[in-house]
């Protein structure tokens, strides 16, 4: 169970409901899952706003104030966000916390050693994909608690390379069906009086997930044998929900940038391997994209794990997966 807020939830001097938390949450995909199970009843902060890295994003004044007021905060983890644990510890230590990459049976899958036109992972098939039933186990995350003083000892340094689990586990809408569950759990232990109420906004949230996920299919559909290259490997979640095949990936992660070597190898083999389609992103250098592509006719367009182009609320993650796949599509079709 999580940790209990700050210090009581506030009594109204002529009703006895408790105040609806302030929740501060870190990326766009779960702010909207947080703002679909809070309804009417509030909007979470966002601490990492579009177009910013989570890896490294220095928190503005403003993001900094939200946080140091919030009663709960509900983020990524670790995985995407090394250096988020300190900020929480820093400037919201009595905050509960749930970090949804660690939950009980989310989905991860291994980060790829190397995304290029059919390159060996090394590694095994049987470690790629595995729920996260164990390390929550192992690290203390099945009460969803958020252990601040480990978190607070560890250096992490600077270094954004991903670890051994790839952290777009949002890009999974079978992980983010699972969450919803866990927000509302969070949100109605917080604020019992709204229970009933986050546990509704949740079913319908899934219910909505649920309809994006096969408008997505049916707009995949007509382009499952395309292949792709995208900017950096941030895309197997999605491509393995809806059977897309990415052939090469410019970077690894999103501070490793490109050898000249690896920008030569992709260059030789677009045309080669047959790639239908290329996505920059509105986060990274544009000219890398442009190396890459000036002698081919291949076609360019952005994708967006962040969603920075969508409006914020509670319809953002639903929409999010139905925007990447309408883009994919447009591309591959041409």
């Amino acid at each position: 169970m999580l940790r209990s807020l700050l210090p009581a939830l506030l009594l109204s001097s002529t009703a006895a409901l408790a105040e609806v938390p302030r929740v501060a949450t870190d990326i766009a995909p779960v702010q909207g899952l947080v703002a679909s199970v809070m309804g009417d009843l509030g909007t979470p902060a966002l601490l990492v706003p579009p177009g910013a890295s989570p890896h490294d994003h220095a928190l503005k004044p403003s993001e900094a104030r939200a946080l140091q007021e919030a009663q709960l905060v509900i983020w990524m983890g670790e995985a995407l966000s090394p250096d988020m644990a300190r900020k929480i510890d820093a400037i919201a230590g009595e905050a509960a916390a749930l970090a949804l990459f660690d939950l009980p049976g989310t989905r991860h899958l291994a980060t790829r050693e190397d995304v290029l036109f059919g390159a060996a992972d090394t590694h095994d098939e049987d470690h790629d994909a595995h729920a996260h039933d164990d390390h929550a186990a192992e690290d203390g995350h099945e009460d969803h608690d958020h252990d601040h003083d480990d978190h607070a000892a560890e250096d992490h340094g600077h270094d954004h390379a991903h670890g051994a689990d790839d952290p777009h586990g949002w890009l999974d809408p079978q992980n983010a069906r699972l969450w919803l569950g866990a927000i509302a759990e969070a949100l109605a232990k917080a604020d019992p009086d709204h229970a009933d109420t986050y546990r509704a906004n949740a079913a319908a949230a899934e219910a909505r997930l649920d309809e994006a996920v096969t408008t997505a299919r049916a707009t995949l559909d007509p382009v499952q044998e395309a292949r792709f290259v995208v900017f950096h490997d941030a895309y197997q979640y999605f491509e393995q929900a809806f059977g897309l095949q990415v052939l090469g990936a410019l970077r690894l992660s999103d501070a490793t940038s490109p050898s000249p070597a690896r920008l030569a190898a992709l260059r030789d083999a677009l045309e080669a391997e047959g790639a239908t389609c290329i996505f920059a992103e509105p986060q990274f250098d544009p000219h890398l994209i442009e190396t890459v592509t000036a002698s081919t006719s291949l076609p360019v367009a952005e994708l967006d794990p962040l969603g920075s182009t969508l409006a914020p609320g509670a319809d953002f993650y639903p929409r999010l997966i139905e925007d990447m796949a309408q883009r994919i599509a447009t591309c591959a079709q041409g």
